[in-house]
């Protein structure tokens, strides 16, 4: 699938930042079904497997931190990004007085760090996607502040748990989380909501034209017939 069409497949731009933030966002979260909650927790296990040893690591669209705070049980530092405030709150308020992971309010096309600050750059859980930006000005930005050896990792949902994730996004939307689901447009991994919103897939090919259009070696695996996690390996 050509790059131009899969990054038109995004949700409308600031609906994470406006209406699906802080509480709104967990709650979508404790809505999920016991599938998408083991998808959403073998997607850390792979992430803390990979990050292995890693000292540093940056959430692009970390949100209230439910990815982030588990990294931290064995990375030392850890840092999320996100440009919705609501969801910031909450991972601060989560957070308390601990310090293993920082927050910051931020763009994840314009990041405020000094380059190669970080072992390693995440954007997971389809972030490629929902960020409504262009996938290489994502990638650029995320390879600008990882140290050379170190690896950008992006994830998107596999087409193998399309029924469960719709089903989930009917979830969402029945709880007015998101607008009805607009069943005629939600096909070929994009979902679609009669209020604006859309969530898109990123494919494997998609992955491995990215990384050939940047000169760089990536990996794509499937994890648990769930998502597929792509590591771009900074030279």
């Amino acid at each position: 699938m050509p790059r131009e069409k899969e990054g038109e497949e995004v949700a409308q731009p600031g609906y994470y930042r406006e209406r699906l933030s802080g509480e709104r966002l967990l709650r979508c979260y404790e809505l999920a079904s016991p599938r998408i909650r083991r998808y959403l927790e073998a997607e850390i296990a792979y992430l803390q497997e990979i990050l292995a040893g890693a000292g540093s690591v940056l959430e692009l669209g970390c949100g209230y931190g439910r990815v982030a705070f588990r990294l931290a049980e064995a990375i030392p530092v850890v840092v999320g990004i996100d440009n919705a405030r609501g969801s910031l709150r909450l991972g601060i308020g989560q957070a308390g007085a601990s310090r293993a992971v920082s927050f910051a309010a931020m763009d994840a096309c314009r990041l405020g760090f000094r380059d190669a600050s970080f072992d390693a750059v995440i954007c997971v859980q389809n972030g490629i996607c929902a960020f409504g930006a262009d996938p290489g000005v994502l990638l650029d930005e995320a390879l600008r502040v990882t140290r050379p050896g170190g690896r950008a990792v992006f994830s998107t949902y596999s087409a193998s748990i399309w029924p469960e994730r719709v089903e989930w996004f009917e979830a969402q939307a029945a709880a007015g989380l998101l607008g009805a689901l607009d069943l005629d447009r939600t096909r070929d991994g994009v979902i679609v909501c009669r209020d604006g919103f859309r969530s898109g897939t990123f494919s494997r090919e998609g992955f491995l034209d990215l990384a050939r259009e940047c000169g760089l070696e990536a990996s794509v695996t499937e994890v648990d017939e769930s998502c597929l996690v792509c590591a771009f390996t900074k030279p």
